[in-house]
């Protein structure tokens, strides 16, 4: 019987072996990493290789980004505009860059969604998970301050106020939302990750080859024009015939 409270009282005053099933090279966190698959929870995969999705909204469509920088849906299965790459920025924030346009997805303080050619803070979202899979993106930077009603808030003097989040958002006819009219139960703001099919990985592979067949004949042109500049400073000539 003296047992039990022996072993509780040896984790009480050794915390350190309390905490021993954390890998001795890692630092243990003491915050408990949520399952990513959990209700209402956010995802924690911080770093490491991006993810390969289609962002497929309830609204039947799949978010797609272009290279002159517009932002829409697509009803295709297999457009190669669909297809993201999702990068961990931050615990629980995105960035989502599409993989053939080269742009980032970004909105701007008027709640607009469009494509950025480089990676800046409007390219921030917060990803959340919802019931059935699908995922909410909300503006990191971008939202609406609201008061709360008469009553619903403290009795303070200066009256609280409640952040409404920005979301991407698709709706029926494929066009994106404005920020300020989403919220995140509405139909056109849930978007489920899907993985890529055998066609997807056909299209990535072909670009993936076709980038890899362009950086060689880029470095010979480069290599020829050097090659030139050097004998133009010299004033090198050919030889007459």
């Amino acid at each position: 019987m003296m047992v039990i409270p022996l072993l509780l009282f040896v984790s009480l005053v050794d915390p350190v072996r309390s905490r021993a099933w954390c890998a001795p090279s890692q630092a243990c966190d003491p915050r408990q990493r949520r399952d990513a698959g959990g209700r209402g929870g956010v995802y924690e995969h911080l770093g490491g290789a991006p993810r390969r999705r289609k962002l497929y909204c309830a609204s039947k469509f799949h978010l797609q980004i272009h290279p002159n920088g517009r932002i829409d849906g697509s009803l295709e299965e297999n457009n190669p505009l669909s297809i993201m790459e999702i990068t961990a920025v931050d615990v629980g924030v995105v960035a989502i860059k599409g993989l053939f346009s080269g742009r980032y997805l970004a909105m701007n303080d008027k709640g607009r969604l469009y494509a950025s050619e480089g990676f800046n803070k409007e390219c921030e979202f917060v990803e959340r998970i919802h019931e059935l899979g699908y995922n909410t993106y909300a503006s990191r930077h971008h939202s609406t301050e609201q008061p709360l009603p008469a009553g619903a808030g403290s009795n303070n003097k200066r009256r609280a106020s409640i952040r409404r989040q920005w979301y991407v958002s698709i709706n029926g006819k494929g066009r994106p939302r404005r920020g300020f009219k989403t919220r995140s139960t509405d139909k056109a703001s849930l978007f489920l990750p899907r993985v890529l099919d055998n066609k997807d990985h056909e299209m990535v592979r072909r670009l993936t080859d076709s980038q890899g067949a362009q950086k060689p004949t880029r470095g010979r042109r480069e290599r020829r024009r050097r090659r030139h500049r050097a004998r133009k400073s010299r004033g090198w000539q050919p030889a007459q015939p």
